[in-house]
C-alpha cells in the first residue's frame, strides 16, 4: 500500500511536513498546497519558502500548481524545475467558491474544450523537459456523471496519476464518496489511478475492498491523518504503545517551530486552534479543557490546557 499526504491550505505546510515525517512516516509522497500563478509572478515568496528544498530534506514532496491558464501553469513548473522537481500535481478538485468563480480547480472542470486545449499545452511542455504531471480531480462540477467523458479527456494524456475524490464540486467534502464512479474508473481509466475521499479509520479503508473487488494499492488522505496522525501506523500495521508518546511529540515540535518564526503569541496560537480543530476527537471528556485551549490568547494559558489535555 501506498500512502499520499493529501494537503491542507494552512496546515500542512513544511513545518508540519516535517514533524511529521520525522514523528510518523510512512508516507511514500506529500503534496504541498497548491501553488497559484499569475501572468506576473510564478508563485508567491510565501509560496516558494513552502516548497525550498531546504525546507523539505527527506520528504518526497509534490508541489501543486491550481490555474486554469497552460502558460501560467507551464512558467510555475519551470520554476519547480529550477528548483530540482521533477513531478508536479494540477489541482481540479478545489471547491472553494473564490477559486471556482475564476474558472480554477473544480470550476474548470465544465469547461471541456479548454480543458483539453491546456492539458495539450502542459503535456507537450512535461514531455518536452522530462517532467511528471499527476492530476487530482473531482467526478465533475454539476453532475457526477461529467466523469465519464473527464475520463475520456484524462486518457488521451500522459496523466503520471489520477487522484480521484469521487464527489462533485457541491458536496465539498460532505457526505459518502460517490464510490461507484471510482469503480468506473478502474475499468476504464489508462491512467495509475489513486484514491481519495473519506478514510479516516482502517475499517473504511478496508471496507473499500468491498466496493472494488479489492482494496486500492495507492490512496491519498489529509483529514485523516490531521485527525489521527497515527492513521498511516495502523494502515501499514506498525501501531505501537508509543502512539501518544509520538502525538504528544508532534504537537510539541510544530508548537515550539511556528514559535520560531512566527509573532505574537496569538499568531501561532491561531495556527494551533486549526490542528486542535481535527485532533480534538481524539481526547474524549476533555472539552472543558479543549474549550479553554481555543480561547487561549497567550502562550502561558495554551499550554496550561495543552498539558491538561495531553496528561497520559
Amino acid at each position: 500500500m501506498k500512502i499520499y499526504f493529501a494537503p491542507l491550505e494552512g496546515i500542512t505546510g513544511y513545518i508540519f511536513r516535517n514533524a511529521y515525517c520525522g514523528i510518523y512516516g510512512h508516507i511514500e509522497k506529500y503534496f504541498a498546497p497548491f501553488i497559484s500563478p499569475s501572468e506576473k509572478c510564478p508563485m508567491t515568496s510565501r509560496e516558494r519558502r513552502d516548497i525550498a528544498p531546504e525546507n523539505n530534506t527527506g520528504i518526497n514532496l509534490v508541489p501543486q500548481i491550481l490555474t486554469s491558464r497552460s502558460d501560467c501553469f507551464i512558467e510555475a513548473a519551470k520554476e519547480l524545475q529550477t528548483m530540482g522537481y521533477r513531478e508536479v500535481n494540477l489541482n481540479l478538485g478545489c471547491p472553494s467558491g473564490t477559486v471556482c468563480a475564476k474558472g480554477k480547480g473544480a470550476g474548470f472542470l465544465p469547461e471541456t474544450l479548454a480543458l483539453q486545449r491546456f492539458l495539450d499545452d502542459i503535456y507537450a511542455f512535461s514531455e518536452s523537459v522530462n517532467m511528471k504531471i499527476s492530476v487530482k480531480t473531482r467526478l465533475g462540477y454539476y453532475n457526477p456523471d461529467e466523469f465519464y467523458d473527464l475520463v475520456d479527456i484524462f486518457n488521451a494524456f500522459p496523466v503520471s496519476e489520477l487522484i480521484v475524490h469521487p464527489r462533485i464540486r457541491s458536496d465539498f467534502y460532505k457526505g459518502e464518496p460517490r464510490k461507484e464512479y471510482y469503480a468506473y474508473a478502474l475499468e476504464h481509466s489508462k491512467c495509475p489511478l489513486v484514491y481519495n475521499g473519506n478514510i479516516f479509520t482502517r475499517k473504511d479503508y478496508d471496507d473499500l475492498s468491498g466496493v472494488f473487488n479489492s482494496s486500492p494499492e495507492t490512496i491519498m488522505t489529509g483529514r485523516g491523518l490531521i485527525s489521527d496522525p497515527s492513521l498511516a501506523d495502523k494502515l501499514k500495521g506498525f501501531t505501537s504503545d508509543t502512539d501518544f508518546v509520538k502525538f504528544r511529540q508532534l504537537h510539541d515540535t510544530v508548537y515550539h517551530e511556528y514559535q520560531k518564526i512566527m509573532s505574537p503569541d496569538i499568531n501561532v496560537l491561531y495556527k494551533m486552534r486549526e490542528l486542535w480543530s481535527y485532533w480534538q476527537t481524539l481526547f474524549d471528556g476533555k472539552d472543558r479543557d479543549i474549550k479553554h485551549l481555543m480561547k487561549a490568547k497567550k502562550y502561558a494559558e495554551y499550554e496550561e490546557a495543552a498539558d491538561r489535555i495531553l496528561q497520559n
